[in-house]
């Protein structure tokens, strides 16, 4: 495994060991559009209205779901100035299509970026992307993680892995809490437990995938999802094998942790939705997905169609 496979070098602990929580993405971009270098300056504690690691927990998470970049202007100190994504200015600048991010597919949204992200989001791209263990404890997850970095040799500590698993289990569980348990800032949870993707089983100390049907993630979501995921395939094929989908490393159905009568039904769907660009056939008892050269050209652009028709 060659570093070059991860782009830029991973960087690791910019959550300050904070899951992302409620309100912070919005806050974190709107701040940005009033000054680029917010998260440079002592201002951001009081226009976040949060402590000196929660500022710099709400820039890494703004950036790890792709929706503030480094800009190449002047750094302050070793922080580079920020702006909003393509994504973000669609997205969640006013007037875009969720900007208070009220929509449960929204956070199914930024599921699927944080997963792409292999630059700030390593661990939590290795859980749902690379890790195919349907259930698993946090040791033998901690233990996948240590091969797969000494593998793809990124140097970094035993101790800076818990912290990032620690963080990414948090990320997708929810607290569970006593009737005599105080309140503090540790035991809020983060947006994306709604998605109940992953389960504990504290009895047994084990997690678990949800695996299956996902109620309430919409087609239009899952579309753009699986758009990303063909372009590295579609300048060199015209078709895809369900499977590849289902289970290759980073696919919708391992992103999403769906099942293959879930995956066909929204593929099913799609090919309503991009008329015809996205089909299913099937040949010799192999079913595979057919893409259309128009899609394969604009894929960016017909997955953002899909979700502009979602939010409409």
């Amino acid at each position: 495994m060659k570093m070059q496979n991860f782009g830029e070098k991973p960087t690791f602990g910019g959550h300050e060991k904070f899951p992302l929580r409620y309100g912070w993405l919005k806050k974190g971009v709107d701040a940005t559009l009033e000054n680029n270098a917010i998260f440079s300056h002592d201002q951001a504690l009081v226009k976040l209205g949060v402590g000196k690691n929660m500022v710099r927990s709400i820039r890494h998470w703004c950036l790890a779901t792709n929706l503030l970049e480094e800009t190449e202007g002047a750094s302050v100190g070793r922080v580079k100035p920020l702006q909003p994504t393509t994504l973000a200015k669609y997205f969640v600048l006013e007037k875009g299509w969720d900007c208070y991010l009220e929509d449960i597919g929204s956070y199914w949204l930024i599921h699927w970026e944080l997963i792409s992200n292999k630059h700030r989001a390593l661990v939590w791209h290795i859980l749902f992307a690379q890790y195919h263990h349907s259930e698993f404890t946090k040791q033998q997850f901690i233990a996948f993680c240590e091969r797969y970095l000494e593998d793809a040799g990124i140097k970094t500590t035993a101790k800076m892995i818990e912290r990032e698993v620690d963080c990414c289990l948090r990320t997708y569980i929810t607290i569970v809490r006593s009737s005599k348990t105080t309140f503090s800032e540790d035991s809020l949870d983060c947006p994306l437990t709604e998605l109940e993707l992953l389960r504990f089983m504290p009895a047994d100390n084990v997690y678990n995938f949800n695996i299956g049907p996902k109620l309430t993630l919409p087609v239009h979501v899952f579309g753009y999802a699986l758009f990303m995921f063909l372009r590295p395939f579609a300048s060199t094929r015209r078709t895809l094998a369900i499977d590849d989908c289902l289970y290759h490393s980073a696919s919708p159905g391992q992103v999403f942790k769906l099942d293959e009568n879930s995956l066909v039904n929204y593929l099913e769907e799609l090919e309503g939705l991009t008329k015809g660009k996205l089909r299913l056939q099937e040949s010799g008892g192999l079913r595979q997905i057919y893409l259309d050269e128009g899609l394969i050209e604009n894929a960016v652009k017909d997955g953002y169609t899909l979700l502009d028709s979602y939010y409409a």
